[in-house]
């Protein structure tokens, strides 16, 4: 027996006769299927027995799919669901992503479509030995903001859907959207990355869309641009809030039409592109003051992953600190610090990060390169670290009488090294 005929399917749909015709498909594929016709049916067959995905229907008598899907995710029920309706619409998915399921087709359902993406819920597992190690595609994180962004990269990852990536300058955007990618099909095609504020608008509308010779002086040959580039695979716009109003409208056809038009060309082309965005603005306020437009806010604005500031999870600190010195270790080849003094992990955490993690990375490096191989302690840290939290306690129960002297040595200098070397503090 196989490994997809084990799989257990749920089809949740109060049309009888799809439920039958489309349990019979997956069956031909090897499935095991269990038809339910309303939520409360679907909801008992999942206390009675292990389902490994969910295909449910949007609009049933009494409770719907989405009120479905929030009883189930609320529980903890972490079983991938397809949505599937007649009543498909952008805001429908959208709702129905954000509450937990995992990707939205829309009816009438090609047989072809609706078994690849069944086979590609199925094959797409949540590395949970890394996610519940505290990493993922490079974020480092145990945090519950965290937490909740793993989540949400693990949930859109598989779909296909148009996702936002939202938050401060540093916090990781990038890694989010190489994250994305990466738990998507797509994930053998091309990633390729824009930023969207370091070109002024000329050249980033050549190098999104591509140009012909002769279009403008400069034009000395064809050039094909990031959408035909990165075809089949996920085109990354950093910045996206940055770009001019007239080419926004451009980009706003191209997600409508997937096709583009290179500058100088009469015939559109067509091109198979997930589009991930992302951005340090507000883009209400931008929409509000005429700078962004709202039907492209709604295009891009399918799925949001917004990344917290590093202050809002400074939990998280000791362990990115321990991630920066061995990304500094594999970068240069060198031995770099082990580890940290308890004073400046207390004032590296305590530190508001206004640049967020980028700036953690620099000061950790500034850092080593000051400890010389010793143990980086608060004195080696910059002035804005070690002055932004001049008035920490001391915590008097931690230097307690010691049992020898060896340990009031140690005792001593910690507390030292507490009070900034000041003896009478």
């Amino acid at each position: 027996m196989t490994e997809d005929q084990t799989h257990r399917i749920l089809l949740v749909d109060d049309d009888r006769t799809f439920r039958l015709s489309t349990a019979a498909l997956l069956r031909e594929d090897g499935y095991h299927v269990t038809g339910a016709a309303d939520a409360s049916e679907a909801a008992a067959a999942l206390q009675e027995a292990r389902f490994d995905l969910v295909l449910l229907d949007l609009r049933m008598p009494g409770l719907d799919g989405l009120h479905l899907i929030e009883v189930l995710r609320t529980r903890g029920e972490r079983v991938p669901i397809l949505m599937i309706s007649g009543y498909g619409t952008v805001s429908s998915a959208v709702d129905a992503l954000h509450l937990g399921a995992d990707d939205f087709l829309t009816k009438p359902v090609e047989p072809e479509l609706l078994s690849a993406r069944v086979a590609n819920l199925l094959a797409r597992r949540p590395a949970p030995d890394r996610v519940h190690a505290g990493e993922l595609g490079g974020m480092v994180g145990r945090s519950a903001p965290m937490r909740d962004v793993f989540d949400a990269i693990r949930r859109v990852g598989p779909t296909d859907a148009t996702v936002l990536v939202s938050g401060e300058t540093g916090t990781g955007k990038e890694l989010a959207a190489r994250a994305i990618h990466d738990a998507s099909t797509r994930r053998a095609s091309p990633f390729m990355p824009v930023n969207c504020a370091a070109l002024a608008e000329g050249l980033l509308e050549s190098e999104l869309f591509g140009h012909l010779r002769g279009a403008f002086t400069g034009a000395i040959a064809d050039k094909r641009g990031l959408f035909e580039a990165a075809h089949g695979g996920t085109l990354f716009l950093d910045e996206v809030g940055d770009m001019g109003l007239r080419l926004q409208q451009r980009l706003l056809r191209a997600l409508q039409e997937r096709e583009v038009t290179p500058v100088g060309a009469v015939t559109p082309r067509r091109v198979d592109v997930r589009v991930i965005a992302a951005t340090n603005r507000d883009l209400d306020a931008e929409r509000a003051a005429g700078r962004f437009r709202d039907d492209l806010f709604f295009r891009l604005n399918v799925f949001r992953v917004h990344l917290p500031p590093l202050r809002e999870r400074a939990a998280d600190v000791p362990l990115l600190l321990e991630a920066a010195l061995a990304r500094l270790r594999a970068r240069t080849g060198q031995a770099a610090p082990h580890g940290f003094s308890p004073l400046a992990i207390r004032l590296l955490r305590r530190y508001d990060w206004p640049g967020n993690v980028r700036e953690l990375f620099a000061v950790v490096e500034s850092a080593a390169i000051r400890a010389d191989g010793e143990r980086i302690g608060a004195q080696h840290l910059p002035p804005e670290v070690r002055t932004a939290t001049t008035s920490i306690a001391i915590d008097e129960s931690r230097y307690q009488r010691p049992s020898d002297n060896a340990d009031e040595r140690a005792s001593i200098l910690a507390a030292l090294e507490q009070a900034g070397g000041v003896r009478s503090h």
